[in-house]
């Protein structure tokens, strides 16, 4: 791959910014986020090649990327002239000169993923290595939008304040929510209104009024199975089924390495598979859906019956004392749910893997995935040819707003745009 030229009496568009002030932070070029030319496209390989695999000095990028050393030495130049790379000790002890590993700056770009659910909302500020440096989260039994919504504003602004001179190495802001925030309201004891307040507002458009930063949106699963996907099991599955477990349960899919949305954006939505073949043909006799079974909502409303905190479902308590015994009985019909979900799933995907993640202690998480693993064998696998492997998910609580600011980093540097856009 050559490196491209800019016409001739053009300015260079990867060029700095000559109406930048002296002292101000450095600003980032744009690195063709909409079209991508050769010259663009050669920097993101870089990049992707020391994010995948870490540090290593020009000659080591030069064979793994395919590009030429003259070629890896203009991009290396632009890229630390642009502070995005930063030169680690000399390596020692070989024949010819020490040589000098490259690696990705971690100070270089920044990112904000908001996340917002049914029982809390986070913001993290995500900097280039993908790490979680500053984190904020608020609870609440529902969302209230005409709250949370100045809520979310402070929040994102006091993450952004306090990067100070930083600030312009931010390149996006990434939302997480569920598509359907006040879907199941009867199931979650709220009003028609309460959930008509969320059903009519346009989310992502909120929080760009509330920017002048690029705001990206993804559905709160397919946001935290592509943290799974770049930062956790994605990095050695291909194809797997993603189960992500919450106040209600939900999923995504990966296909061949990439986010697979599906036509409406909703691929992986387990929650409405229904549990067993509808009695009858009246609607107001539907079968049971997965949301039901495996869920932490049903582990909230058998903690509620017996008079202990609802919200230990979400922390060490769920595997402790008084709250012990139920958290049993959910776990053990909850396994039984997912296995059937793993099973129907393998019936349509054939994928490699099932991963479950959620925001539930790890060793409540563990102890669920390795039930499930059991309940497998309470159904009938005949005509598939081979059962996935159920793996851990790696990430956790914060996968979600993780996800969402993964999203305008890998838009600004990646070079697969079409990582979230596969159908």
């Amino acid at each position: 791959m050559s490196e491209d030229k800019h016409p001739p009496g053009q300015a260079d568009p990867s060029a700095p910014d000559s109406g930048a002030d002296a002292g101000d932070a450095p600003r980032l070029r744009q690195r063709g986020s909409n079209q991508i030319g050769m010259r663009q496209f050669n920097d993101r390989v870089v990049l992707q090649a020391l994010r995948v695999h870490g540090s290593m000095p020009k000659a080591e990028l030069a064979r793994l990327t395919g590009l030429t050393a003259q070629t890896i030495g203009l991009i290396t130049a632009r890229l630390d002239e642009d502070q995005l790379l930063v030169r680690e000790a000399p390596v020692r002890g070989r024949v010819g000169q020490p040589s000098v590993p490259l690696g990705l700056n971690p100070d270089g770009a920044f990112a904000v993923g908001i996340k917002i659910g049914r029982r809390s909302a986070d913001w993290l500020l995500v900097d280039f290595l993908g790490r979680v440096r500053q984190r904020l989260s608020i609870a609440y039994p529902f969302p209230d939008a005409a709250s949370l919504l100045p809520e979310i504003e402070k929040n994102l602004n006091r993450l952004l304040d306090d990067l100070g001179g930083l600030r312009s190495r931010v390149v996006g802001v990434g939302v997480a929510a569920p598509f359907q925030l006040g879907g199941w309201h009867r199931m979650l004891g709220l009003t028609e209104a309460q959930s008509d307040a969320w059903t009519h507002l346009d989310l992502a458009a909120e929080v760009q009024a509330m920017t002048e930063l690029p705001v990206s949106f993804a559905k709160d699963t397919s946001a935290a199975c592509v943290a799974e996907l770049l930062q956790g099991r994605g990095r050695d599955l291909h194809s797997f089924l993603y189960l992500f477990m919450d106040t209600f349960v939900g999923g995504g899919l990966v296909i061949d390495s990439h986010l697979h949305r599906g036509v409406n954006g909703n691929a992986g939505a387990v929650a409405s598979l229904p549990l067993q073949v509808a009695a009858s043909a009246n609607p107001r006799e539907l079968p049971p859906q997965l949301i039901s079974q495996a869920s932490l909502w049903d582990l909230e409303q058998r903690f509620r019956e017996h008079g202990l905190d609802p919200m230990a479902a979400y922390d060490a308590r769920a595997l402790a004392g008084h709250w012990l015994p139920y958290t049993r009985e959910w776990i053990d019909r909850a396994a039984l749910a997912l296995a059937h979900c793993v099973v129907a799933g393998t019936a349509f995907l054939d994928v490699e893997a099932v991963v479950i993640d959620g925001v539930v202690v790890p060793d409540l998480l563990r102890e669920l995935w390795q039930r499930t693993g059991e309940a497998l064998k309470a159904y009938n696998p005949e005509g598939l040819l081979a059962m996935p492997r159920l793996e851990l998910g790696t990430i956790g609580s914060d996968a979600r707003a993780l996800g969402g600011a993964l999203l305008p980093l890998h838009a600004s540097f990646a070079p697969d745009r079409d990582l979230f856009l596969k159908v």
